[in-house]
Protein backbone atom coordinates (compact mmCIF):
# COMPACT_ATOMS: atom_id res chain seq x y z
CA UNK A 1 0.00 0.00 0.00
CA UNK A 2 1.74 3.33 -0.62
CA UNK A 3 0.56 6.19 1.11
CA UNK A 4 3.66 8.56 2.00
CA UNK A 5 4.15 10.44 5.37
CA UNK A 6 2.61 13.58 4.23
CA UNK A 7 -0.48 11.69 4.11
CA UNK A 8 0.07 10.52 7.50
CA UNK A 9 1.56 13.36 8.96
CA UNK A 10 -1.72 15.55 7.68
CA UNK A 11 -3.82 13.63 9.55
CA UNK A 12 -1.75 13.33 12.78
CA UNK A 13 -1.55 17.35 13.00
CA UNK A 14 -5.11 17.52 12.14
CA UNK A 15 -5.91 15.37 15.29
CA UNK A 16 -3.78 17.21 17.59
CA UNK A 17 -5.53 20.51 16.00
CA UNK A 18 -9.34 18.82 16.92
CA UNK A 19 -7.64 17.49 20.20
CA UNK A 20 -6.41 21.08 21.56
CA UNK A 21 -9.07 22.94 19.54
CA UNK A 22 -10.09 24.39 22.91
CA UNK A 23 -6.91 26.10 23.64
CA UNK A 24 -7.29 28.64 21.14
CA UNK A 25 -5.00 28.45 17.42
CA UNK A 26 -2.28 26.39 17.79
CA UNK A 27 1.31 26.84 16.70
CA UNK A 28 2.88 24.64 14.09
CA UNK A 29 6.02 24.33 16.72
CA UNK A 30 3.33 22.65 19.68
CA UNK A 31 2.05 20.19 17.24
CA UNK A 32 5.60 19.91 15.94
CA UNK A 33 6.97 19.02 18.93
CA UNK A 34 3.95 16.95 20.36
CA UNK A 35 4.30 14.68 16.80
CA UNK A 36 7.99 14.53 16.03
CA UNK A 37 7.56 16.02 12.79
CA UNK A 38 9.78 18.56 10.95
CA UNK A 39 8.63 21.94 11.37
CA UNK A 40 9.77 22.60 8.30
CA UNK A 41 7.28 19.91 6.73
CA UNK A 42 4.67 21.05 9.01
CA UNK A 43 4.27 23.98 6.67
CA UNK A 44 4.29 22.72 3.52
CA UNK A 45 1.51 20.21 5.20
CA UNK A 46 -0.45 23.02 5.89
CA UNK A 47 -0.37 25.42 3.30
CA UNK A 48 -2.51 22.90 1.62
CA UNK A 49 -4.53 22.15 4.27
CA UNK A 50 -5.36 25.86 4.23
CA UNK A 51 -5.60 26.17 0.76
CA UNK A 52 -8.68 23.20 0.75
CA UNK A 53 -10.30 25.55 3.48
CA UNK A 54 -9.42 22.60 6.28
CA UNK A 55 -7.64 24.71 8.83
CA UNK A 56 -7.61 28.63 8.88
CA UNK A 57 -4.78 30.68 10.66
CA UNK A 58 -4.82 33.73 13.20
CA UNK A 59 -2.20 36.05 12.68
CA UNK A 60 -0.69 37.69 15.90
CA UNK A 61 1.70 37.26 18.88
CA UNK A 62 -1.12 34.37 20.39
CA UNK A 63 -1.91 33.25 16.39
CA UNK A 64 -1.90 29.62 14.89
CA UNK A 65 -4.01 27.51 13.41
CA UNK A 66 -7.69 26.48 13.90
CA UNK A 67 -10.04 23.74 12.28
CA UNK A 68 -12.12 25.67 9.65
CA UNK A 69 -14.66 22.74 9.96
CA UNK A 70 -15.69 21.16 12.99
CA UNK A 71 -14.07 17.58 13.45
CA UNK A 72 -17.40 15.92 13.19
CA UNK A 73 -17.56 17.04 9.72
CA UNK A 74 -14.05 16.10 8.55
CA UNK A 75 -13.40 13.07 6.99
CA UNK A 76 -9.93 11.49 6.99
CA UNK A 77 -10.40 11.16 3.25
CA UNK A 78 -10.83 14.48 3.14
CA UNK A 79 -7.45 15.23 4.48
CA UNK A 80 -5.56 12.88 2.64
CA UNK A 81 -6.94 14.25 -0.54
CA UNK A 82 -6.00 17.85 0.58
CA UNK A 83 -2.29 17.05 0.74
CA UNK A 84 -2.46 15.48 -2.91
CA UNK A 85 -1.89 12.10 -1.52
CA UNK A 86 -3.91 9.16 -2.93
CA UNK A 87 -3.79 5.64 -1.51
CA UNK A 88 -3.21 3.29 -3.84
CA UNK A 89 -2.00 -0.50 -3.74
CA UNK A 90 -1.80 -0.85 -8.26
CA UNK A 91 1.23 0.28 -9.56
CA UNK A 92 -0.69 0.46 -12.65
CA UNK A 93 -3.64 3.12 -13.52
CA UNK A 94 -7.13 1.69 -12.97
CA UNK A 95 -8.30 2.18 -16.57
CA UNK A 96 -4.93 1.93 -18.63
CA UNK A 97 -5.15 0.53 -21.60
CA UNK A 98 -1.50 -0.98 -21.65
CA UNK A 99 -2.36 -3.24 -18.31
CA UNK A 100 -0.02 -3.90 -15.40
CA UNK A 101 2.48 -5.24 -17.03
CA UNK A 102 2.82 -2.97 -19.79
CA UNK A 103 0.97 -5.32 -21.95
CA UNK A 104 -1.88 -5.50 -23.07
CA UNK A 105 -4.16 -7.11 -20.06
CA UNK A 106 -4.32 -6.79 -16.17
CA UNK A 107 -2.14 -8.93 -14.17
CA UNK A 108 -3.46 -11.84 -12.12
CA UNK A 109 -4.16 -10.56 -9.16
CA UNK A 110 -5.27 -7.14 -10.23
CA UNK A 111 -8.92 -7.47 -9.11
CA UNK A 112 -7.54 -8.36 -6.00
CA UNK A 113 -5.74 -5.03 -5.51
CA UNK A 114 -7.98 -3.27 -6.72
CA UNK A 115 -10.60 -4.44 -4.46
CA UNK A 116 -8.41 -3.57 -1.79
CA UNK A 117 -8.19 -0.20 -2.81
CA UNK A 118 -11.74 0.31 -2.56
CA UNK A 119 -12.00 -1.17 0.95
CA UNK A 120 -9.27 1.07 2.27
CA UNK A 121 -11.04 4.54 0.34
CA UNK A 122 -14.15 3.34 1.51
CA UNK A 123 -12.79 3.12 5.59
CA UNK A 124 -10.80 6.50 5.01
CA UNK A 125 -14.93 7.97 4.06
CA UNK A 126 -16.41 6.70 6.95
CA UNK A 127 -13.68 7.84 9.44
CA UNK A 128 -13.99 11.28 10.85
CA UNK A 129 -11.63 13.49 12.63
CA UNK A 130 -14.10 12.96 15.64
CA UNK A 131 -13.59 9.18 16.01
CA UNK A 132 -9.55 9.62 16.35
CA UNK A 133 -10.10 12.53 18.87
CA UNK A 134 -12.34 10.56 20.82
CA UNK A 135 -10.41 6.90 20.64
CA UNK A 136 -7.07 8.80 21.44
CA UNK A 137 -9.41 10.40 24.63
CA UNK A 138 -10.63 7.21 25.91
CA UNK A 139 -6.99 6.10 25.73
CA UNK A 140 -5.36 8.27 28.01
CA UNK A 141 -8.12 8.18 30.92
Amino acid sequence: MKLTTKGRYAVMAMADLALFKDSGPINLTDISLRQNISLAYLEQIFIKLKKNNLVKSIRGAKGGYVLEISPENIKISNIIAAVDEKVKTLNCKKDSKKGCNNKFSKCITHNLWDELDQHINSFFEKVKLQDLVKKNQNLNK
